[in-house]
């Protein structure tokens, strides 16, 4: 297949919830599963990951009589940053507990810890009562490294390069992923995530506060995008709020991206990681507002797919 295919599986900023009014754009934190030259790429591990879990689990019984006749599960998993919106469903990734499973995960490292340290800390050892050596999966953690890119190749093997070192037949049949790290969140700062195939490609940039008259560097590295996914936790309204002010989180409102995407050249815009405060008669207000300005604005909801 020569096509990337997103499916959005948590859609939601700072902290899950539970509860009919938001059901419609979904409660579940950030997750979006990528299928891309055979590969699948997952970009972040928030409680939408459990969801996807699930399904690839079933998938991974029904394929087989036994344990080593059922198709493994290959996955890439890459995270934006270590806050818990982004990793809190990790443990919870049912193919982890399948030996057959491959999960290689990238990220940044934090405070002088590589990534592995940091998750085995924060996810493991003193808040799980499985510690990250006692998975019985392939589970493998790494450092991404920055201004080099993921080469991710139709055998399935992978390896960094030197984004100086990229040549162009490197793209051919490849799925390359690359990183730009913004330092407009705190305290550590984000990834955002492009991926490439086949001539087309999505970035990824959530929890990224912008600047006035955009962040430069950040629209060279999105340009040209046929997805963006753009982090829009807040109203204009609520991020100069004169009570409770939003400027300074980290965080984009729906404006910032829009004008993100304008001067990114981007194909299509999608709204993503909502603030947990805006049920589904405020998001609906919302997607009334701006879908009216462009059809190439778009809501991620929980298992919306898109595929270009």
């Amino acid at each position: 297949m020569q096509e990337i295919k997103i499916k959005f599986r948590g859609t939601r900023g700072s902290h899950p919830v539970a509860h009919q009014s938001f059901l419609k754009y979904g409660g579940n934190t950030s997750c979006v599963e990528v299928q891309a030259g055979g590969h699948l790429i997952i970009l972040d591990a928030g409680t939408g990951i459990i969801n996807l879990g699930r399904d690839l689990q079933k998938e991974h019984i029904l394929s087989g009589t036994d344990l080593y006749s059922r198709k493994p599960v290959n996955a890439t998993l890459v995270l934006s940053h270590i806050h818990q919106d982004h990793i809190q469903g990790l443990q919870f990734f049912a193919p982890l507990f399948i030996p057959t499973t491959t999960l290689d995960v990238y990220g940044l490292p934090y405070s002088g810890m590589s990534l592995k340290e940091t998750l085995s800390n924060v996810l493991f050892e003193k808040v799980f009562p499985v510690s990250m050596n006692e998975i019985p999966s392939n589970f493998n953690v790494y450092d991404f490294a920055l201004k080099h890119m993921l080469i991710l190749k139709p055998d399935g093997s992978k390896n960094f390069i030197k984004a100086s070192d990229f040549k162009f037949e490197d793209q051919k049949d490849n799925v390359i992923i690359s990183v730009h790290k913004t330092t407009a969140h705190p305290k550590n700062g984000s990834l955002c995530i492009k991926i490439q195939f086949n001539g087309k490609s999505i970035v990824y940039a959530t929890d990224k506060e912008s600047y006035i008259g955009c962040d430069k560097k950040f629209i060279e590295f999105a340009y040209g995008a046929d997805v963006l996914i753009h982090d829009a936790q807040y109203t204009q309204q609520d991020y100069i709020s004169p009570i409770l002010p939003k400027q300074g989180f980290g965080h984009s409102t729906f404006n910032m991206a829009i004008e993100t995407a304008k001067f990114a050249k981007a194909k299509k815009l999608v709204f993503f990681h909502y603030d947990p405060n805006y049920d589904d008669g405020i998001l609906d207000m919302l997607e009334k507002e701006f879908s009216s300005v462009s059809d190439d604005f778009k809501f991620a909801k929980e298992d919306l797919e898109i595929i270009i």
